[in-house]
């Protein structure tokens, strides 16, 4: 299992939807399917699907990361030579440099299905060849950034509901809108997931309401921020 740098567990990224990526390398054909997926259960119905649409191919080898701490790596080298094929496929994967120094790729299944034709590559011709095929793979894949939200339900009265929404808005807080109910307003507000950032926003309201109520948790999300 590769062992990458631990990522922050409030945001990573991953790819969008699926991606296909083909290379022809000393007469085999290598097609490397990405996709994004969230549960082992899907990687390998991923692996499943491709076996039966490339049913002629020799090899369906697969590597995937999942969680946002990417605690969940598994590969499988599926006939080629111990080593060759699956674990350079994870480490393509992991390693991937999603900004400057950061390497935070996650929910990502990657299969490389070959067509052998008739050369040998050799093993270290096949860790190249697998590796680099998920590498150029990942170039042209979309990436999409996921940020876990904490959510907040800022208690006020009808009358100054509005205009705290507005001042929140202008102070850059995501809001989301807005309950009335019978006796109060609730505005509804999501912020990342960080307590410093957390402790700014309840700051900023008890300045905002001149000590008013302050915000009551209501939960937590993950967002694509695209």
């Amino acid at each position: 299992m590769v062992q990458p740098a631990p990522p922050s567990t409030a945001s990573y990224t991953t790819i969008d939807g699926e991606h296909r990526h083909e290379v022809e390398i000393k007469r085999s054909r290598f097609i490397t399917v990405l996709r994004r997926v969230e549960t082992e259960e899907a990687a390998r119905e991923l692996v499943a699907g491709l076996r039966k649409e490339f049913h002629d191919a020799r090899h369906h080898c697969s590597a995937f990361i999942l969680g946002p701490d990417r605690r969940v790596q598994r590969s499988n080298d599926d006939g080629e030579p111990s080593g060759t094929a699956g674990i350079p496929m994870l480490e393509a994967l992991a390693k991937r440099e999603t900004a400057p120094g950061v390497t935070d790729l996650s929910d990502v299944a990657a299969v490389v299905v070959r067509y052998f034709g008739g050369i040998l590559l050799g093993a270290g011709g096949l860790v190249r060849a697998y590796s680099d095929s998920v590498s150029q793979a990942l170039s042209g894949a979309r990436l999409i950034r996921r940020e876990h939200l904490q959510l907040f339900s800022v208690p006020a009265g009808h009358a100054a509901a509005g205009r705290l929404e507005n001042e929140l808005r202008g102070a850059g807080v995501q809001v989301l809108g807005t309950d009335y109910l019978s006796n109060e307003a609730r505005i509804q507000v999501a912020l990342p997931d960080s307590p410093e950032t957390v402790a700014g926003f309840r700051e900023r309201l008890a300045a905002l309401t001149g000590g008013g109520p302050g915000p009551v948790p209501s939960g937590s999300r993950w967002v694509d921020r695209g």
